[in-house]
């Protein structure tokens, strides 16, 4: 039976990714509707896609990590960015070692506001205005679900003000626990602060509604239209990652994320806007594990690389 296991385990992490791509069809945001293929309209000039490939849960150093993701195929990576000059120092020569592009995330774990608002600031500030590579985006782990509107609106506030001063994108990440955590309470962000753009995860938002945001569509098309940069995770009711997005069940579930992410790319082609995303299905705890063992059910890098060449094949040039 574990032979079995292990053979069907192998088996799915080398699935072709193109061979899935005939089961996405073209179809509009809501997973309710979705209308036979069409041509994909033409980009406008500017338009270009760049998938970015996350260090989350790789133990090596970033040159490893980066000669395997550009083997792979990706253009560059997400990383947090580093608070001391050695690690700078291993980050920006290991993307000039593999000429590969960068975004930033920022944020702060600290539960005190005035604290909280001090180093959230600091990073965001140091991100955006070294001179070693500019950084596609900078992507914020935003305040706190607990913390009052009016405070996580000056932290808002603080980061539109670095991204006009640097000329850098700062995007708002839509995940759990941070202020962004939940579709009816971003709305309000979003009808308050004309300039905030989104890293739309929407994954958290599915597990948080424990639905496929089927009766907050409304509020979802104003998410899709903030959306400066997308975690191209697969969330369902019950959990923010499927085991695999490869497995036959999950075939309703990942179209529902293609649509959100079909309309995004069509609203970037139409501007000749960047179209950046990373791929983000997690290690163990996010990645589902085996009891006692804590082995992972599937691996998590083929995972990333199978979407990968997914987003590639669907909305690149």
């Amino acid at each position: 039976m574990q032979l079995n296991r292990r053979n069907f385990l192998k088996q799915s992490a080398t699935m072709s990714a193109t061979a899935f791509l005939p089961s996405l069809p073209a179809f509009s945001y809501s997973p309710d509707t979705a209308p036979a293929s069409a041509p994909a309209p033409a980009a406008a000039d500017g338009f270009r896609l760049v998938v970015l490939a996350t260090n989350w849960g790789f133990s090596g150093t970033h040159d490893e990590f980066l000669k395997r993701a550009k083997d792979a195929g990706y253009d560059g990576m997400e990383v947090w960015w580093p608070g001391d000059a050695a690690g700078q120092d291993a980050l920006f020569n290991a993307l000039a070692k593999h000429k590969m592009e960068v975004g930033f995330l920022c944020g702060s774990g600290s539960s005190d506001f005035a604290k909280h608002a001090e180093q959230f600031e600091a990073a965001v500030k140091a991100a955006a205005t070294q001179q070693r590579q500019r950084p596609l985006y900078i992507n914020c782990h935003s305040g706190k679900d607990y913390f009052t509107f009016e405070q996580n609106t000056k932290l808002i506030e603080m980061t539109t003000r670095i991204s006009q001063q640097s000329g850098v994108m700062v995007c708002h990440e839509t995940h759990r626990s941070r202020m962004m955590f939940a579709a009816h309470v971003t709305r309000r962000f979003i009808e308050t602060q004309p300039a905030l753009r989104l890293t739309l995860d929407i994954s958290h938002w599915c597990n948080v509604h424990e639905s496929l945001l089927q009766d907050q569509q409304e509020t979802v098309a104003m998410a899709l239209a903030r959306a400066g940069h997308i975690h191209a995770r697969i969330g369902h009711p019950e959990g923010p990652q499927v085991n695999d997005p490869r497995a036959p069940e999950w075939e309703s579930t990942v179209k529902a994320h293609f649509a959100w992410w079909d309309e995004i790319a069509r609203q970037k082609k139409a501007k000749g806007e960047v179209m950046t995303v990373l791929t983000e299905f997690g290690p163990v705890d996010y990645m589902p594990a085996l009891p006692y063992t804590r082995q992972p059910v599937a691996n998590q890098w083929d995972i990333n690389v199978h979407m990968m060449k997914l987003l590639k094949a669907r909305y690149g040039k």
